[in-house]
Formats: structure tokens, sequence, C-alpha cells
């Protein structure tokens, strides 16, 4: 096991010269033949060492029993050792998750405030076994590429030392090095779904192939490389096609379909939408055909006149924002700043505002004026997005507009009145000429 375990942390560099690593201590096998083996190899790497443990409270004394044994065997090796105790299927009820989605959260999050506080590394026992058992529960639900990926070696602060070795070879490490260890009750039952996999869909597939996890483990990985490689693609694809308003929707489709789903799913990611093969269709289909696709209660997939975007569903309100002198302010992501000469000029009411019916715009050089909502359309500025766009109007007449610049009457303030605009510390020009 310990020449595995090295190779997978000089593969993945998973150990940093000097660093400090926080590991997750439960008492069984797995943690307890992590914590001996970082403890063997602390002088090669210069390693600080930390435990920590999570009192589930679900298993009442057998629990306290796990708690005492982690405090213990650290004070053997003289690692400091924390614990927290929460009542899991309390918390569970709560917030009407189950026990064994509620007790990782909360594991997470204590690890994740200690390893902030000391600067360290999260080391968990995840194995060979465990990945196998990700791999087929995420197959059964059906997974996207990345979740064929397993469980990653290393994900941010986590480190996983263990994950290509198997759970037979950890128990024989366990078994030549003298390392007692606890038994979790709870993994002996088919309460739950991984149990179930564990202790019945393993064993026939290694009854096929008794290397079966060393295959899973060659397949994750090739599974993690590609998925990365798409990855890379597809934010490529998102830049190459990017607007100001959204995406040009015929630059994505001119992307391989593996490209373009990752590419919709690393955007779906950033707003928190769950993916699923649903909205990847419907997504696909708006952008060959324009139209618009509900993702969420919050947000809209949008296609108009080639744009593509995920809009909020509501639009939010901006307050009215009177230019006098001087003045700056935000809306959503937005940060304005702007000035104008008053003096010995007609005392005008010029204000910031999101647009209203019956708001008119005028082309610089078009010597045409259309209404604001048909000018933003004719730029493709999505439907969604109209009503968040910001303006300077003096009544209906508009001065500037966040996507079309300075109108016919707009540039005779910057002329006159020495008007200027910034808009996220850019000055704003004449954008309109020429349209």
């Amino acid at each position: 096991m310990t020449h595995k375990a090295l190779s997978t942390c000089e593969k993945y560099k998973l150990l940093e010269d000097g660093g400090t690593v926080l590991v997750a201590l439960s008492g069984g096998a797995d943690s307890t033949a992590l914590l001996h083996f970082l403890y063997s190899v602390k002088e090669k790497y210069n390693l600080t060492i930390l435990a920590a443990h999570l009192n589930h409270g679900i298993r009442g004394e057998e629990a306290d029993r796990d708690e005492r044994f982690c405090k213990i065997l650290c004070e053997k090796y003289n690692i400091p050792f924390y614990t927290k105790t929460l009542d899991i299927p309390a918390l569970s009820k709560q917030r009407g998750v189950s026990e064994e989605l509620c007790g990782r959260d909360e594991r997470y999050a204590f690890l994740g405030t200690l390893a902030e506080a000391h600067n360290a590394r999260i080391a968990t026992a995840h194995n060979a076994d465990d990945n196998a058992e990700t791999l087929i529960f995420n197959l059964a639900r059906g997974s996207s590429l990345r979740g064929a990926a397993g469980i990653p070696p290393k994900r941010g602060r986590i480190i996983r030392p263990l994950i290509e070795v198997t759970r037979a070879q950890i128990e024989e490490y366990c078994a030549e090095n003298g390392l007692d260890f606890v038994t979790d009750s709870t993994n002996l039952g088919d309460e739950y779904t991984r149990n179930k996999i564990r202790h019945h869909v393993i064993p026939v597939l290694r009854e096929l192939n008794p290397s079966f996890e060393a295959a899973v483990t060659r397949f994750t990985d090739t599974a993690a490389e590609v998925s990365d490689y798409l990855d890379i693609q597809a934010d490529a694809a998102l830049t190459a096609a990017e607007t100001d308003y959204g995406y040009f929707a015929d630059r994505l489709l001119d992307n391989h379909p593996a490209v373009l789903k990752t590419a919709i799913n690393i955007l779906l990611k950033k707003y928190y939408i769950q993916t699923d093969s649903k909205k990847l269709g419907l997504i696909a289909d708006i952008l060959r055909n324009g139209g618009a696709a509900e993702l969420s209660r919050e947000y809209t997939a949008v296609c108009r006149r080639n744009i593509f975007c995920i809009a909020g569903s509501g639009s939010p309100e901006m307050p009215e924002v009177e230019l006098r002198g001087s003045v700056s302010f935000s809306f959503i992501d937005k940060l304005v700043a702007a000035s104008i000469d008053n003096s010995n000029k007609e005392n005008k009411t010029l204000i910031f505002r999101t647009r209203r019916e019956g708001d008119m715009f005028s082309f610089q050089k078009r010597n045409i004026t259309k209404s604001l909502g048909k000018a933003l359309r004719e730029i493709g500025v999505p439907s969604k997005l109209r009503d968040s766009v910001i303006c300077l109007c003096e009544g209906s007449v508009v001065l500037w507009c966040e996507a079309l610049g300075y109108s016919t009457q707009g540039k005779i303030y910057t002329q006159n009145q020495n008007l200027t605009i910034e808009l996220n510390g850019e000055k704003c020009y004449d954008v309109t000429q020429g349209r």
C-alpha cells in the first residue's frame, strides 16, 4: 500500500514540502491507515499533521466510542486532534435531506473551517473501492462524463492519497502494522445505497474481473482527462462566441456536439441550475430555432436574433438617479459614473433609469428616431434583458443608453455641457455612429 499511495501522491502532487495536512479521521480501517501512512512519510515531506473527527450523533455509544478511539490514536502519535458533535438526524429532518447527505455536508463544512484556519490540505481516505462504487452509483443515476470520472485524487484543498489503493490492500496494511480500528455498524447493512452497491453489485463484477477496481481506476482516469479537455475547449468556445448581451448562437453551434453540451453545462453551473438531458435538449433547440425555454423559477434561456443568453425571469427595479454635477451608482453588476456642467444652462432634469413605455432614441448618423424597445431589439439585445438596460433620459428622450451610446440629443449635451459617462470604469463614446 505504501508504494501505491506514494506513487499517487507524486503523480498528482498531493503533498507539498513543509505543508500542513488535516486528516478526516473516522477511526475506520481506511482513515486509520491514511493517518499512519502520512505519519510514516512526515519526515520525507516535512509535514505538519492534524486530525479531525465529526461525531454525527447517530449511533449513540458506538459513535462516542469512535470519537474516543480517534482521540487516543492521535495522542499516541502526538497529533493535534479536533472534534465536533452534531445531531445529524435532527438537522437532516430540519433541512429535508437524507442523513447521509446532511452528514457529508456538515463534515466537509467542519473540515473546511479547520483547514482554512490552519492553511491546510484536507486528506480523506477514499480508496479504489469507493471510486468504483461512486462510478456505478453515478452511472445508475444517468451520469455525465464528469460523473464517470469518479472521485478525483485532488479537488481544491482536498487530497486523496489512497484513491488508487483497494480496501483489501488497506486491511492488509493495517494487519502488517498492527493497527487497530473501529467498525461502523451502519456499513454492515443495506440501508444506504452505497452499501447495496458494495455488498451486492461489486462482488459480481469482481467475479467477472478480479482486478475490477484497477480497471475502474484506469477508466475514470481516462474519463477525467477527456472531461478536462472538453472543459478547455468549451471555455474557448464560449469566449469566441461572447458578445455584450450573451453569446452568438451560430458560433456556439459551429462546435462539436460534445463541446457544445459542455459549454451549456458550464453556463448552467454559473447560475446554479441543475443540468439534465431535457434542459440540454431545450437549449440546443432554441439555439437552432430561436425562442425561449424556462430553466427554473429564476432563469429562462432566450435566443433572439442569433443572441443567446440566460436571463432572470424577473427584471430588478432600478431607482431613479438624477444627474446634477457628478454622480456615481451601481445597478446589478454595472457601475456608472457621470458628470455634467450645469452652470449657466437651463435647469433641465436628467435622470438615469431603465426604459419606460414611450422612450425614444434618435440615431446620430442615420437621422432616424425609433422607440427604445425597437432600437434594442434591432441590435439583438434579448427581450429578457431590455428592461435592465441603463439609460440617461430627459423626459422620454433618451440621451444615452448603455447598449446604444449617445443619441443625437445626447451628443449635444456632450458638446455644450461636457456630459461624460463611464460604465464599469470605461469612458463611453458614440457607439451608435454608423448604425
